[in-house]
């Protein structure tokens, strides 16, 4: 059985070097060691390299927001995010299980589809195509956009750019494990929806009057939530290389909104795209069970009318009339099948994504406009508000 194996992450070169270290010790993560050790590694070495080699610059450093959006929020937040991509992951595999969603035979189709996700898992492949691109990527474009950073990474002189060492250190270590973590992320992501098209090729047994309003699937929701992370992670170095611009370029604030909006929709077009794979589903589930209930609403309240309005007299006097439970039944049946919806999601999750993207950008914000202006303003407002 495939469901001994329900993990994201349990398996690839990553994972094996990490039990090798000891940073992960099955069955724990062990995840205050994994950040511990990534902060030991990331920057840690970048203030020692500074001090002894460039002690001018270490205020510099120290200042230096685009490194402490990376290394010490984003690649905690991504080792974080691990866990709970992998904690979702075990709960909809098993809620699609335990629900009765499938029948015997597609139960083998999951179990075929789940032993795929296992081998691609531990291939070695995915991460060592990551690692080629990350490396291509930092030394083709890195010392360039590495030049136009703060001086602790790269000083000028005679009109000459000069990487330091602090700077190397940067830029193929802690800047490497930032968009290594990013891109094996997004490689999970691609895992994950190709588990979510199989499920949806599958032939589910919905219910259109399930409570959740999403024919059973409302569980689903679970999905966008476990890539939070990685989008606060992606928006909060967005957000550094903002601030950044704002205070050395002299760029304005307002120049950011379009970009901003662009984010917000690319984030949940990425976020909530799997589940576009369930949409033509229960779009025709709601459109059958709108002609099929109503089929039935109309024949039940036609013989209440019948009996208990057009023949009332020859029914006598009742305290209970038969019929009033099913016909309240019914109705909140019909309601529900009204009121679903064709995407799994709700608003919480919405809100959730939408606050994982705009948070993270608040730094920026206040490069150009100072908390205490933001405070005086709000404190203003709720003075001005009527009561």
């Amino acid at each position: 059985m495939a469901t001994d194996n329900l993990s994201l992450f349990c398996g690839g070169p990553f994972y094996r070097l990490q039990v090798s270290a000891h940073l992960v010790r099955v069955p724990r993560w062990d995840l205050s060691r994994r950040i511990a050790f990534s902060l030991a590694v990331c920057w840690l070495p970048l203030i020692i390299i500074t001090v002894f080699l460039h002690r001018e610059e270490l205020p510099g450093l120290l200042r230096d927001y685009l490194v402490y959006s990376r290394i010490v929020i984003a690649v905690p937040v991504l080792l974080a995010g691990q866990l709970m991509m992998e904690d979702r992951f075990r709960i909809t595999v098993k809620h699609v299980r335990e629900a009765q969603l499938l029948s015997d035979e597609d139960h083998y189709k999951l179990d075929r589809v789940i032993n795929t996700l296992v081998r691609l898992r531990d291939s070695p492949l995915p991460e060592l195509l990551i690692l080629a691109l990350v490396f291509t990527d930092l030394m083709i474009l890195g010392p360039g956009r590495l030049a136009a950073g703060s001086t602790w990474a790269a000083s000028r002189t005679a009109g000459m750019v000069h990487i330091t060492a602090a700077g190397w250190y940067y830029l193929f270590v802690s800047v490497s494990t930032y968009q290594f973590l990013i891109l094996l992320s997004l490689w999970k992501w691609l895992v994950w929806s190709y588990f979510l098209y199989k499920l949806s090729r599958m032939d589910l047994k919905l219910v259109a009057t399930h409570p959740d309003l999403h024919g059973g699937l409302g569980f689903l929701a679970l999905a966008p939530i476990a890539f939070i992370p990685l989008a606060i992670a992606v928006s909060v170095s967005i957000g550094g290389v903002w601030r950044h611009q704002i205070i050395h370029e002299d760029m304005r604030l307002i120049s950011f909104t379009l970009p901003a909006v662009i984010l917000v929709v690319l984030v949940f077009m990425f976020e909530l795209g799997p589940l576009c794979f369930f949409v033509s589903k229960l779009t025709m589930l709601r459109k059958n069970a709108k002609l099929e209930y109503g089929i039935l609403a109309q024949a039940r309240a036609t013989e209440f009318h019948e009996t208990w309005i057009l023949h009332r007299d020859a029914q006598g006097e009742q305290l209970f009339v038969p019929g009033v439970a099913m016909l309240a039944d019914l109705a909140t049946s019909y309601t529900n099948i009204k009121r679903m919806q064709p995407l799994p999601v709700d608003k919480p999750t919405l809100i959730a994504l939408a606050l994982a993207v705009l948070i993270p950008l608040f730094p920026a914000v206040l490069a150009e406009i100072p908390l205490s202006v933001i405070l005086k303003a709000l404190i203003q407002a709720v003075k001005a508000a009527p009561i």
